[in-house]
């Protein structure tokens, strides 16, 4: 059933493969303003499907179906696009923010898994206070991480060599350390849903 909250849903599936777009090439700042208005626009949307859905009364299968999938594929496509553009990248530990994102992307992937798993038994895993502040720092960091190379470009040029001044990069220091915040939560979060799945396995 295509309600408003389900287009809205879909209008930010679909906008994904832009939002990768915008962030392909590093040192293009414009686009990754563009990138972050749009990433910002993405978020808003996300609001408003869950919020309309609820205060109109059109909560549907199809909407529970398609928003967390929506989330999913933003976070997971943004991580790929700012790894292999650099981005995930900073000083004196080079590359090794990389492992955050990682830990994002399979946490999101055993999550899901689980919940499937656990829909055949008929139970419910609802999402914790802490899963919402990992949500919440998840989407900062990228946030920020977008904003400064709107601002500032690519924070570094190789692993470990070659970075910006620290001034320059204050905003992406604050994105990867919101991204080690979300990766945390993750592995805390993801470890809660994990005994939750275990009781029903055995």
């Amino acid at each position: 059933m295509l309600t408003l909250p389900n287009i809205l849903t879909l209008s930010r599936i679909l906008a994904v493969p832009l939002l990768a777009f915008f962030l392909w090439w590093p040192d293009w700042k414009l686009g990754y303003l563009i990138g972050f208005a749009l990433y910002c626009l993405i978020g808003i949307t996300d609001y408003f499907d869950g919020y309309l859905a609820r205060s109109q009364g059109t909560v549907s299968k199809l909407g529970m179906f398609l928003d967390p999938i929506a989330d999913k594929i933003m976070v997971a496509a943004v991580i790929l696009v700012l790894t292999a553009q650099g981005y995930l990248r900073g000083p004196i530990v080079g590359d090794f923010h990389v492992f955050a994102g990682l830990i994002i992307l399979v946490r999101e992937i055993a999550v899901s898994g689980l919940r499937e798993f656990l829909g055949g038994l008929q139970v419910s895993m609802p999402v914790s206070k802490l899963a919402k502040w990992k949500t919440t720092f998840q989407l900062v960091s990228l946030g920020a991480i977008i904003g400064g190379g709107g601002l500032f470009g690519p924070p570094c040029t190789a692993a470990f060599v070659e970075c910006k001044p620290m001034s320059d990069q204050i905003v992406h220091l604050i994105g990867l350390g919101s991204l080690w915040a979300a990766a945390i939560l993750t592995l805390v979060t993801g470890w809660d849903y994990l005994r939750v799945g275990l009781k029903h396995m055995e």
